[in-house]
């Protein structure tokens, strides 16, 4: 065996002719792990990294869910330290990361500046474990580039200082990912454990691996070929990956005893697992999470060009070492590849996410595939890498890509977290919420969520002072008529409730995918403040936009506020 100094080694494997002549070709050892040194160094650069783009981010209001829920769970937490929290609904989320924020407000304050820096350090992590887990499965170039993209994707652009749960869902099973196939197993278990901790379907990953070695291990036994990433000598080793699941069960044991539910409300439960459960549901929900991986927001430019790099032959590359400080010519290899075993593990991570979010959940929001984003795109990378001889420059071109789908629209309809679209929906709340206060409107104002409880709750960063509210469930023309029969509210607070592109959505023409998602996925059309106005028998105060979103102030009394 000879060995290259340093990164990778390599032991010698005499091939017949190539090129025309026998020449030594050369298989990949197993990379030592990273040291936690260089992790700490490279989680310091990314945080710094990525702080500076999102600065101008950071004093803003809680967006959506965050306004909905997590935030008040964990100000719960904060001022009670309570675990189930009573000021809404409990969802019976996990509350590990209802825990990190409420103790950030005790370090530094509760400002939204110390939530989305507490929310910006778990990103950091999280992609300083895609730089590991890249440099780790391939090699430094590829690390860097699927870092660099992952960052930019737009979905995760977006919730790298939202109050979500995902992120931190990401970076936990990522490392946990790191430690599997590091065969570092305790941290492993504690990885993933921390990570259903942080939301229950991170659990996915341990449980999904278990079933691929099992699968796997049968598999190589006829076939003769490796397929498992981890070696086990007996299957109560792969067993040992459903250890995530105890921590998790004591929570929804301990929600249970103080909640009386297992799963959350009633409402949450019948809205993301009961009503999700159909296979005509299920199966129109599949090809719209595959194209959230593979194509969303200019992700078919990265996927397109990992398909089309394919059909070409890998690339061969010089190979040398040094002796007695000389550098020694052994020949050409063919370029790295993610080994098989490992790329089938991810693989069924990815899958087991789609299929799965594909039957739970009532939304189809991207956020809940950020942790196999970043897997998608190490692949991608990877294979542009080994095939492509100007991949550097393919992968710069689809980064500066996720750069412009994070500012511009596309013509199809997105959820506004996804993009910097979440800010526009933000200023045009605030901007509302003052033209209310200067107005000195003393409610009760008719609106829908998640304007009733920015208007509801000043700590939210919208209302200097609570004002009552009338909900609705959205401004479409049921809604609204039915709103219309009430006399007690004076004043409304309509918007978009929807992000439609500017020019309409692409399938809009095709009128049976519009009764699919009426039925299955709650979409509506919202009234537009002239034609809501009519149809409360109000008028038009004041109104702003920005791109397709919109919001505006009806008053039954036509004077202006």
């Amino acid at each position: 065996m000879a060995e290259l100094r340093g990164r990778p080694r390599f032991r010698i494997i005499h091939r017949s002719a190539h090129r025309g002549g026998p020449v030594p070709r050369f298989a990949l050892a197993p990379r030592p792990a990273s040291s936690a040194v260089n992790s700490l160094l490279a989680f310091s650069l990314i945080f710094f990294a990525i702080l500076i783009p999102h600065l101008p981010l950071l004093t803003l209001p809680y967006f959506w869910d965050e306004a909905g829920y997590y935030v008040p769970a964990a100000r719960d937490l904060l001022l009670s330290a309570s675990l189930i929290p009573h000021t809404t609904l409990s969802n019976a989320h996990p509350p590990l990361v209802m825990a990190w924020l409420a103790l950030w407000w005790k370090l530094a304050g509760f400002a939204p500046l110390v939530t989305r820096c507490a929310m910006l350090i778990i990103a950091a992590a999280a992609l300083a474990g895609v730089y590991r887990l890249a440099f780790d499965t391939a090699n430094r170039e590829v690390a860097i580039a699927t870092t660099i993209c992952t960052a930019l994707f737009p979905p995760f652009f977006a919730q790298s200082t939202l109050a979500h749960l995902d992120m931190a869902a990401a970076a936990l099973t990522i490392w946990g990912l790191i430690f599997y196939l590091e065969r570092k197993t305790v941290a492993c278990l504690v990885a993933f454990s921390l990570a259903a901790l942080a939301k229950e379907t991170a659990i996915i990953a341990p449980v999904v691996l278990v079933v691929w070695e099992l699968a796997g291990h049968a598999l190589e036994e006829r076939t003769h070929r490796k397929l498992c990433a981890v070696p086990r000598s007996s299957s109560r080793e792969s067993l040992l990956l459903l250890v995530p699941l105890v921590p998790l069960a004591l929570w929804f044991a301990l929600h249970w005893t103080r909640s009386g539910y297992v799963f959350g409300n009633p409402g949450f439960f019948q809205y993301n697992i009961a009503q999700t459960f159909h296979h005509l549901r299920a199966l129109l929900a599949f090809p719209q999470r595959l194209w959230q991986l593979t194509g969303y927001l200019n992700m078919y430019l990265l996927t397109l060009a990992a398909v089309g790099a394919m059909f070409f032959p890998p690339l061969t590359e010089a190979a040398r070492r040094e002796k007695r400080g000389e550098l020694i010519d052994l020949g050409e290899r063919l370029r790295q590849r993610i080994s098989i075993p490992t790329q089938l593990a991810l693989f069924a991570v990815i899958l087991a996410y789609l299929v799965t979010l594909s039957v739970i959940g009532g939304a189809l929001l991207a956020r809940y595939l950020l942790p196999v984003f970043p897997l998608w795109i190490l692949l991608c990378v990877s294979t542009l890498r080994r095939r492509i001889r100007m991949w550097y420059v393919l992968v710069a071109l689809i980064a500066v890509s996720f750069g412009l789908a994070l500012v511009f629209p596309p013509p199809y309809r997105i959820s506004p977290e996804d993009t910097l679209a979440y800010r526009d929906f933000i200023e045009l709340h605030q901007a509302a919420a003052l033209e209310l206060q200067q107005a000195r409107v003393a409610g009760p104002v008719l609106t829908a969520w998640p304007a009733t409880d920015e208007l509801r709750r000043p700590f939210l960063g919208y209302a200097a002072e609570p004002l009552a509210t009338i909900a609705v469930d959205d401004f479409s023309a049921a809604e609204l008529q039915e709103a219309a029969q009430h006399q007690d509210w004076q004043v409304a607070v309509i918007f978009s409730t929807k992000y439609e592109p500017p020019q309409g959505s692409l399938l809009d023409g095709i009128a049976w995918w519009r009764r699919v998602h009426e039925r299955w996925f709650g979409y509506h059309e919202d009234l537009r403040p002239e034609a809501a106005a009519q149809l409360l028998h109000a008028h038009v105060v004041w109104s702003d936009g920005r791109g397709p979103q919109w919001i505006a102030i009806l008053a039954r009394d036509p004077r202006p506020l």
